[in-house]
């Protein structure tokens, strides 16, 4: 068996072939990774993320473009909210974190904000890693990481994030916070919203603990994630402590059970690429020799949402029904057998899903004075 510095090369060489040449690899992100792990079972959205393939413009080069994504003027309003919470060192930011969440350590008078530059994400991470070493060992005081960058394995493939901010307490404690722009009225924000960003926040948690496992004693990293956002209609900041425990436990249980990036290439016929580059019916026959799993929660979530849907309804597929409805049905998988067995055409009439449905047709045919097909 080759060395894992050998497969490693061999793993890289492989996925920039899947993009196509000279073509760069787009990073995974937080959001991406939760959509990914919502999603363990779909092996085309698996391969593609791990490649690092732009699925925004395979999408359009598919003939199925996504508005997935935020628009400029929501990133742009994101960003002058993060600069006015970082501000003046992070004072209003530390000073929401010992609000919400220390209050019994010192106020932070102020603290420190190491530089997290270096070459490549390989190197920020390695960069972070150190000033969160550092910062631990530093006891009684309190540091501002201000965009550090976190190494998770994804897969068999790392895959760098970058949270907002991460600050280290007094005790040696770390806590991710998430700015967001969306607005916390009362108190309280669009539940849609904040259960995303928890998500989001709960593979920042994840990455952290393997930073903090390579350390001795291992620091704590905390649960309960900072959440800030305007306040009310105004652009002042306010903050809400999110506890993640139950995401960051589904999170990485799902990423755990993602079929390995190398596993699923090594699967798929020589010279495969998805390249945008491409004429259409070649990346079509790339794209459809990966199996995906559609189910309507991907349109919030995945740039190929469009053409899946598509793929599915023409397949009569039961998925774009919705998982619940998926998972009721039992071994149907298509349209078509749900309907003969309703018809009682298949099926077997001691399949609980199949004595349903058949109930359901009976009901069905006598509300509408039909007389019901016979059972078979």
């Amino acid at each position: 068996m080759p060395p894992p510095r050998t497969q490693g090369k061999a793993l890289r060489q492989r996925l920039a072939e899947l993009r196509g040449p000279g073509v760069p690899a787009k990073a995974l992100d937080a959001r991406a990774l939760a959509a990914l792990a919502a999603n363990p079972g779909c092996s085309r959205r698996a391969i593609l993320d791990g490649a690092g393939v732009n699925k925004a413009a395979l999408a359009g080069a598919l003939g199925s473009p996504s508005a997935f994504g935020q628009s400029q003027f929501a990133l742009t309003r994101g960003n002058a909210f993060e600069a006015k919470v970082k501000a003046d060192g992070g004072a209003e930011l530390l000073r929401l974190v010992h609000e919400k969440l220390d209050r019994g350590a010192e106020p932070p008078a102020g603290a420190s904000v190491p530089d997290l530059s270096a070459a490549g994400p390989e190197g920020r991470a390695a960069r972070t890693a150190l000033a969160l070493r550092e910062a631990t060992a530093a006891a009684g005081t309190w540091t501002l990481l201000d965009h550090p960058m976190l190494a998770l394995d994804v897969a068999g493939s790392p895959a760098f994030l970058e949270p907002d901010a991460v600050v280290v307490h007094p005790d040696g404690r770390w806590t991710v916070v998430e700015i967001k722009s969306f607005p916390m009225l009362d108190g309280s924000a669009d539940p849609a919203k904040v259960g995303a960003a928890a998500r989001q926040a709960a593979v920042y948690v994840l990455a952290l603990e393997e930073v903090a496992a390579r350390l001795d004693p291992a620091p704590v990293v905390r649960h309960r994630v900072l959440l800030v956002c305007p306040k009310d209609f105004s652009n002042l900041p306010t903050a809400s402590a999110v506890d993640v425990r139950k995401q960051r436990a589904v999170t990485g249980r799902q990423l755990a059970r993602l079929t390995r990036v190398q596993d699923i290439a090594d699967a798929l016929p020589e010279g495969t690429c998805f390249s945008p580059e491409l004429p259409t019916a070649e990346l079509t026959s790339a794209v459809e020799s990966v199996p995906a799993t559609y189910a309507p929660e991907c349109l919030s979530a995945c740039e190929l949402a469009f053409h899946c849907r598509t793929r599915s309804r023409e397949a009569g597929a039961v998925t774009a029904l919705g998982r619940s409805v998926r998972a009721e049905l039992g071994g149907l998988t298509t349209v078509e057998d749900v309907l003969a067995a309703a018809r009682g055409e298949t099926g077997d009439p001691e399949d609980p899903a199949v004595a349903a449905l058949r109930r359901a047709a009976r009901l069905r045919a006598e509300a509408l004075g039909q007389e019901a097909a016979p059972c078979r």
